[in-house]
């Protein structure tokens, strides 16, 4: 299915590019439809900007027209600055007239909190859906095309701001126009849009990015979400985003517990909201940062450099403490200073005379702002390790000429971070004006050069592998699974939940359901000593808790004691509990305890968890998750990640584990939670145990919730 249709993209294109524009609710007074007016009329050279309010002849020495059908033309865009109760009979008319865009300013929708907001609001997005005139809003405060200066905001903030590579994309209009658009000027930051979402009735950040996606002269796409409407659509457009090699910078609001539902399963405990969005923007590419200074350096630093040719970084100051902060910070992020060859070391040496040091990170003292510094960058940024050069200084207009010059020549990356005051400065704007990659701080830079540096090496492996795609449920599977759900209850019993597990290729242990002891004894015998015995109920989720898991039983006796036992602990603990047998399993030993979990979201979907297994996986919380389905690759980089995943590799004498098995695994399960959406509500496989090298993995229990 079409997610994007051209004539959506077409929409959004004569907002973002009109040739005609009218305000309907123009006021001579500087409130929203007066700054709107005011800042629309700098662009009359380029753009017909009308005025519509009964109310005027003349607002602004132009003329008010009474409504948008008396127009001599239908405009590209107009903006809706009405009473939210006019909103809906104002877009109806600019329909009629011939209009298929509109930005509403208007407040009074579903940022209300009420149910009539909320209905309103619903009403107007019906419409755009229905009619084709598609909407920026409610509740926005504009945009603007800043590459060629048409600014269609009522905010009183229209500061001009620099042309560039990145667009960028705001929920909040007031965020937009105030810290974003007062940063980026101040930054020297070249952006191409700015776009302000507001309630995102209609359009949304991901359409506005589908947008950009197409747009040659935006190469890198910012964001300021609050909450996706939906986030399926954000993993897709971030997937054609890859694709097309544009990095996404995004700041998503909510890193607060959001998993605070009650849940039968540990992996449903475990998969927060935010920790879900984490995962996913790991794994779809899109760079998530903290905070708007680290939004706007780290766009620059990707719009304005080259695919690094190497990971190292070398950096040069004029002070010894910025170099030992700096060289800290980069290696707090993993970053590689690499040590300076003979060469290098010889022709800084030869210039500073013993002032200063040569090394990476380089003190160059005052040698920062001579006619020499050229040659010293020169040695530096030609290491046959170093992909960037970073300089941390405050100089004179000499440095930054010299710093342009050397960027102009190099096929290498340079960044800057600026040491002094940040007031205006000939040499700040000299390199403001030639696109240098700017910092203020050394952590911030050295965040920096890690995205870079990780984005390019995660575009690289990605465009490799491809992204995953599921299979389709086969007819074994299904005929099972309507077998399961024939069931007519949500919980499945241990039993149930592996055989629907085995239906996708997991190994499960061996085991027999025994209706009494003596059954019990014989399927131990059958199977071999020792067993394990549990109690199999749909009921009780938490076996160990309730005391129905009996382990490492050796003979009869103990089989018999144990079924008693489980028998007793069962009814004390649920007395209501529907107890299907009891369960006689192999005593599976040798291998490394591991979770593999499923968990649906309502705006995400299907998502996969990975961790270190037993009852203390809550506690520890040492999981790694993604959205499904995954790919080995992914699968490999998910077992990477957990701490506990040490233990795999083989500790203290024990053999390594066949990690290439459990890989397969979390690939077969993704399958699995992808073909169950909208029929499996959560799934746990805990422990799995992960047996040494070539002898796979073996599921010693499971517990699955379906959605009836």
């Amino acid at each position: 299915m079409t997610i994007w249709t051209k004539d959506q993209m077409a929409s959004i294109h004569k907002m973002l590019n009109p040739k005609s524009f009218a305000i309907v609710g123009a006021t001579p007074r500087q409130q929203y439809g007066g700054r709107m007016l005011n800042g629309a009329l700098r662009m009359r050279d380029r753009v017909n900007v009308y005025a519509v309010n009964p109310k005027y002849d003349e607002i602004l020495g132009v003329k008010s027209y009474k409504n948008i059908t008396d127009l001599p033309e239908a405009p590209d865009v107009i903006a809706v600055v009405v009473p939210y109760n006019y909103v809906l009979d104002t877009l109806k008319e600019a329909h009629a007239k011939g209009t298929r865009a509109a930005i509403v300013i208007s407040a009074g929708f579903s940022e209300r909190g009420t149910a009539s907001g909320a209905d309103l609001q619903g009403e107007v997005a019906k419409f755009a859906r229905e009619s084709g005139l598609r909407i920026s809003g409610p509740n926005c405060l504009g945009l603007a095309n800043v590459r060629d200066d048409i600014w269609l905001t009522s905010s009183s903030r229209t500061t001009a701001g620099v042309p560039g590579k990145v667009g960028l994309v705001c929920q909040s209009g007031a965020t937009l126009f105030g810290p974003f658009l007062a940063r980026a000027a101040d930054a020297g930051m070249g952006l191409s849009y700015m776009v302000s979402t507001g309630n995102e009735a209609d359009l949304d950040f991901s359409d506005f990015a589908r947008y950009l996606l197409d747009d040659e002269g935006t190469t890198v796409i910012a964001g300021f979400v609050e909450g996706f409407k939906n986030a399926r659509k954000f993993i897709e457009v971030a997937k054609l985003a890859a694709e097309r090699g544009k990095p996404m910078v995004l700041i998503k609001i909510g890193r607060s517990d959001l998993g605070k539902r009650a849940a039968s399963s540990h992996t449903a405990a475990l998969t927060g909201s935010d920790a879900l969005y984490d995962a996913i923007c790991k794994q779809y590419g899109v760079i998530r940062v903290p905070s708007y200074d680290d939004l706007l350096e780290v766009s620059q630093l990707l719009a304005q450099s080259k695919k690094p040719k190497h990971s190292g970084v070398a950096v040069v100051s004029h002070s010894g403490g910025i170099c030992s902060l700096t060289a800290d910070m980069c290696g707090q992020q993993g970053l590689d200073l690499p040590v300076l060859t003979d060469k290098a070391l010889g022709t800084i040496n030869g210039i500073l005379k013993g002032f200063g040091w040569a090394s990476n990170p380089a003190d160059l003292t005052g040698k920062a702002n001579s006619e020499q510094f050229p040659e010293i960058m020169d040695a530096m940024i030609e290491e046959p390790g170093v992909g960037t050069l970073a300089i941390a200084s405050a100089g004179r207009e000499l440095q930054a000429d010299q710093i342009i010059a050397l960027r102009a020549k190099t096929d290498k990356n340079v960044a800057y971070m600026w040491t002094g005051t940040r007031d205006a400065s000939a040499t700040l704007t000299k390199l403001k004006n030639a696109g240098v990659p700017l910092f203020y701080t050394p952590d911030s830079m050295a965040r920096g050069l890690r995205h870079l540096l990780d984005y390019h090496a995660w575009h690289d492996k990605r465009m490799q592998q491809g992204f995953a795609t599921a299979p389709a449920i086969a007819a074994g599977q299904k005929q099972l699974l309507e077998q399961l759900q024939g069931l007519k209850r949500a919980a499945l019993s241990e039993s149930e939940s592996k055989k629907l597990v085995a239906a996708w290729g997991v190994t499960t242990s061996l085991e027999v359901t025994a209706t009494d002891a003596e059954d019990a004894v014989k399927a131990a015998e059958k199977i071999g000593y020792p067993v394990v015995l549990k109690g199999n109920s749909p009921d009780i989720p938490h076996k160990t808790e309730a005391g129905i898991v009996r382990l490492n039983l050796r003979n009869a006796d103990e089989v018999r004691a144990a079924h008693a036992t489980i028998l007793a602990n069962a009814k004390q603990h649920a007395p209501n509990a529907k107890l299907n047998g009891v369960l006689v399993q192999e005593m599976v030993t040798g291998g490394v305890e591991v979770i593999v979990g499923v968990s649906y979201d309502a705006q995400l979907g299907p998502n996969i968890l990975f961790g270190t297994g037993g009852v203390m996986v809550e506690v520890y919380k040492d999981v790694a998750m993604r959205h499904c389905p995954i790919t080995p690759a992914e699968a490999r980089e998910m077992i990477a990640e957990v701490k506990g995943a040490k233990l795999l590799q083989g500790f203290r004498g024990k053999p390594a584990c066949d990690v290439d098995a459990l890989a397969d695994v979390l690939v077969k399960v993704s399958h699995l939670a992808v073909n169950l959406e909208g029929r499996l509500t959560e799934l746990d496989i805990n422990p799995i145990l992960v047996l040494p090298k070539g002898q796979g993995v073996k599921a010693v229990d499971a517990l699955a919730v379906l959605n009836v």
